[in-house]
Parts: structure tokens; C-alpha cells; sequence
């Protein structure tokens, strides 16, 4: 993916915050839970759901947000597309990740089970 630096910018000054109430909602929709969500975020940053919220409160950014994550070690397994680009191809480490996680809120409302979006080792 070539991105412009425009493009990294917009994704590194989103809030968590601003984004966190559409992951609830796209998932919750589809039948699966808030709590489903939780775990899936806890797996790919290592946030629970008082770090999470810590997150949210402090209006922390993308940037920040990663910053302070621990990704799983197995993250790189996330591959296909998201927002029509391969995340595999993606370049900027920042955008990658939004997308990784972007990838397994689309996996969790889609129905997909979670030991599945769960990536272990193969």
C-alpha cells in the first residue's frame, strides 16, 4: 500500500476514543458482544478491559494507543484485505495495526469463531 503522508497522519491523530463506539456497535449488531470485542482487542494490545477504558478516558491516540500496546507475537498472521488493501502489503508500521485490528473487529461481526480470530502459531 502507498500511502500519502497525509493518509499516516489522519490515521495516527484518530482517537481510540472516537473509533472504540463503532467497533461496539458493528459488532454487537451482528450478535457478538462487548465482550467478545474486549478479548479480541486484549489478544492483538494486551489491554484489558480497565486499560482499555483508561484509553478512552484519556482520549488517547492511535499513535499512543499502539505505543503503549505489547502486540501479540502471532499479530502478523493477520492477513487479507481491509478497506480494499492488503494488509500485508501495508507499509507504515502505525497503519498496519489500526488495520490488523480494523481486520479482527471485521472477523469477530462477521461470525468467524474466536479461536479462529485467535491466531495461533501453524
Amino acid at each position: 500500500m502507498k500511502e500519502t503522508p497525509a493518509h499516516t497522519e489522519k490515521i495516527a491523530k484518530m482517537t481510540f476514543a472516537s473509533v472504540y463506539p463503532h467497533y461496539v456497535t458493528k459488532v454487537t449488531k451482528k450478535g457478538r458482544t462487548e465482550e467478545e470485542l474486549l478479548q479480541v482487542i486484549h489478544w492483538l494490545t494486551g489491554f484489558d478491559a480497565s486499560g482499555v477504558q483508561a484509553l478512552i478516558d484519556e482520549k488517547a491516540l492511535f499513535s499512543t494507543f499502539f505505543a503503549k500496546a505489547t502486540l501479540h507475537p502471532n499479530a502478523h498472521l493477520i492477513t487479507g484485505l481491509i478497506c480494499g488493501y492488503r494488509i500485508e502489503e501495508i507499509e507504515n508500521p502505525l497503519t498496519k495495526q489500526v488495520r490488523y485490528l480494523d481486520k479482527l473487529v471485521d472477523e469477530l461481526a462477521k461470525g468467524k469463531a474466536m479461536d479462529k480470530i485467535l491466531r495461533t502459531s501453524k
